[in-house]
């Protein structure tokens, strides 16, 4: 099949998809398509939000609908490492055998990450980076395709802890999910208090999941879009000369090149999902403050003066 038929193919599948997840998921459209642009593009998502926004549901309708296998993680202060990666254990012949954890698994919901110590937390860095763990000595390869999905509380929510930069350099996107509005809480309220449930019909596997990635891999940029990402990344560094003044004023730490790798990655995908065959800028824009939002550190003056990181972004356009 020709790369001009399975691009087709895989928005033809992609709608069906976003049917059957409307089916369970009121309303967060945006969400929903960004969380799918990262896992098409191969990337990790990070949802910040209060408890009660169907942060967990989303990701189980997703895991559900793409027939992937699911596991969920609850992160709590007195979690360990091996509650994540696994442990050697001694059998009945006194051999030493490897008990896999949940982290193996293709997709893994990372509940709560910052109510975990910063300890465990790291467990997951060798898993999102490499695909693979290491425990005594012994490098285990996790199942393709592999995403982590985490949800973290607002840091100002009592017993939270914040993410190391280097952990949240590894998510592709940081979403922030806001409360539905009146209409949508209606109908979730209206959808969810009777006895009907609905299961979400299987819309890809694990094999054409893995294919369509490789497709997004295939997707040509032109030389000018790929100069203008880098460029939006290398402006967002306080101490680059090409920085704006609102940059040099408000930022402590700018995007490093993974953020370049991640919006040209995450273009070609906004791109193919919006029937062109090819990113330009507009595709870049569109993904940029999921990219860039977790990336860039305000400093204090920002706070000060409620300058938001959207506004930051924005003026690197």
């Amino acid at each position: 099949m020709s790369d001009v038929k399975e691009i087709n193919l895989f928005r033809q599948k992609y709608s069906q998809l976003k049917k059957e997840i409307a089916e369970v998921i009121v309303g967060q459209d945006f969400i929903i398509d960004q969380i799918l642009i990262s896992i098409f593009s191969g990337g990790h998502v990070l949802l910040i939000g209060v408890p009660g926004l169907a942060k967990t549901l989303i990701v189980n309708t997703i895991s559900k609908s793409l027939g992937l296998k699911f596991k969920r993680i609850q992160f709590t202060p007195d979690l360990m490492p091996s509650d994540i990666l696994g442990s050697e254990v001694l059998d009945n012949e006194r051999n030493f055998k490897f008990i896999k954890g949940p982290v193996f698994s293709n997709i893994v919901l990372a509940d709560e990450i910052n109510r975990t110590p910063p300890k465990t937390q790291s467990a997951l860095l060798e898993a999102m980076q490499e695909k693979s763990v290491t425990v005594a000595g012994h490098n285990y390869k996790l199942m393709k395709p592999y995403f982590v999905l985490a949800t973290q509380n607002p840091i100002e929510q009592e017993g939270t802890y914040p993410l190391p930069e280097a952990q949240l350099d590894r998510f592709m996107f940081s979403l922030n999910l806001n409360y539905p509005s009146f209409e949508d809480e209606v109908r979730v309220v209206n959808q969810t208090t009777t006895a009907h449930s609905y299961e979400p019909e299987v819309i890809f596997d694990a094999d054409s999941i893995l294919k369509f990635q490789l497709l997004i891999l295939k997707t040509p940029v032109v030389e000018n879009v790929v100069k203008y990402a880098v460029s939006i990344t290398t402006k967002s560094r306080p101490n680059s000369n090409l920085a704006p003044e609102i940059i040099k004023k408000y930022v402590s730490w700018g995007a490093g090149p993974r953020a370049s790798q991640n919006l040209i990655l995450a273009s070609k995908t906004h791109a193919v999902l919006n029937g062109k065959y090819s990113p330009d800028k507009e595709d870049v824009k569109a993904v940029a403050k999921s990219v860039l939002s977790h990336r860039i550190i305000k400093n204090y003056k920002a706070e000060a003066e409620n300058i938001t990181i959207d506004s930051i972004i924005e003026s690197l356009y």
